[in-house]
């Protein structure tokens, strides 16, 4: 697809509207099968003088890669990760435009592509997922999509795959979606990015899980307009007034928002920041000790021409946040999606891959590149195209990465 086709899409697609139509609940059926193993890279490949294979690369080996055609879509777009508890086995979840795709990554080396849950009603550019327990929720901006439940626990023992999966639920009191967040310490979802003339003028959905096929609806929040991304927390930092809250920090558009959703029927906004040179707020990710937030904007490096800039907000008053660093990367690429683990922050960079930041000096203003891997090697151009996300959770250490145009990678650090 024309990027610049593409991009004019990303902005209109915002305003789509949205029908409001009962939960359904559906039955997945069917007899277990056991999928084909896919044809794969499948041995590692070593970070070796900059390059593994054809792709850049510092401080991490390419593990395996399964291309678009394997999945039959034209694009891939967010990606998660699911253990289960049970068997210990690891599961990536990629969402591809027509649909969601469900891989086996125990064998790293020897992954195990198992089937997709096809898109709800359209295809779309736009897919977004996450887990709760044992359940994936998928939304999408796809017309009347809504949001899709997938029982994770039908991935295991398969047989005679990759198979084409039915979800388990559908909760259709929204139309389309741009993200879907989870506080699983809580059980609520937060779909954000919804029709901007929704009864949370595009902001926010409350969502109850204790039902997880059968989520209901428990309120939201959109006095600030249009949320693009989020993320929510039980709270544990520095502001003791606000420890064991739900603190729910909102991307929306050109600004931040802090808000205090412990209450559903009763949110209360604590803060709204802004920052130089704003395009697009986009999306941000606390520390683990919920000190500083780090966030991104997709917009600046296209509009203003300035290479990767991520912002770090001092949250220690959460009525009060500050801008306290503003990290620039080597390459004019965009920034997209970005995770912390520990003292690394995964930033998922388009055309230059991922790139892995040490935060452990954040305090001291100290940020500095300390590993990539690019699974774009064309370019590093500010364009949309390469990596949409990374998933760095996975306890084995393996780091799951999705690429608009190249697929699915898993990459692990280097001996």
């Amino acid at each position: 697809m024309n990027k610049g086709i593409w991009f004019l899409t990303f902005i209109i697609i915002f305003g789509c509207s949205s029908d409001d139509v009962a939960t359904e609940i559906i039955d997945a059926g069917g007899e277990e099968q056991t999928p084909k193993e896919t044809p794969v890279q499948n041995s590692v490949i070593p970070c070796e003088n900059g390059f593994a294979g054809i792709y850049p690369c510092s401080g991490y080996d390419l593990v395996a890669h399964f291309a678009l055609d394997v999945f039959s879509t034209n694009e891939a777009n967010d990606i998660w990760g699911w253990t289960d508890t049970e068997t210990g086995k690891e599961y990536a979840i990629l969402g591809l435009a027509n649909g969601t795709a469900f891989i086996d990554i125990s064998d790293a080396e020897n992954p195990i592509y198992l089937g997709k849950l096809p898109t709800a009603t359209a295809s779309s550019s736009w897919r977004d997922v996450k887990v709760f327990e044992n359940y994936a929720y998928v939304v999408s901006e796809a017309n009347n999509h809504g949001v899709q439940i997938f029982n994770l626990k039908k991935l295991r023992n398969l047989n005679n795959g990759p198979q084409t999966f039915t979800s388990d639920g559908r909760y259709t009191n929204l139309g389309n979606a741009h993200n879907i967040v989870i506080n699983e310490d809580s059980g609520f979802a937060y779909p954000v990015g919804t029709a901007r003339n929704d009864q949370f003028n595009g902001g926010v959905h409350f969502l109850n899980l204790q039902n997880p096929i059968a989520p209901t609806l428990s309120g939201g929040w959109g006095l600030n307009g249009y949320t693009h991304d989020a993320q929510v927390i039980t709270y544990n930092g520095a502001d003791t007034r606000y420890v064991g809250s739900e603190i729910f920090v909102g991307a929306n558009e050109d600004l931040v928002v802090v808000v205090d959703v412990s209450d559903k029927n009763a949110p209360v906004t604590l803060a709204t920041l802004s920052y130089p040179n704003v395009s697009y707020t986009h999306q941000g990710w606390f520390t683990e000790d919920h000190r500083y937030f780090i966030l991104g904007d997709e917009l600046d490096e296209v509009n203003v021409g300035f290479k990767t800039r991520t912002f770090i907000f001092d949250m220690e008053d959460l009525e009060n946040p500050v801008l306290h660093h503003t990290y620039s990367g080597s390459t004019a690429a965009i920034d997209h999606n970005g995770y912390v683990i520990g003292d690394e922050f995964f930033l998922a960079n388009y055309t230059a891959g991922v790139r892995v930041l040490d935060i452990t000096d954040i305090a001291n203003k100290n940020v500095t590149e300390k590993a990539f891997f690019d699974t774009y090697p064309s370019n590093d151009n500010t364009q949309f195209a390469g990596v949409w996300s990374v998933y760095p959770y996975f306890e084995s250490g393996k780091i799951i990465v999705s690429d608009i145009n190249n697929g699915f990678f898993i990459i692990q650090k280097s001996n």
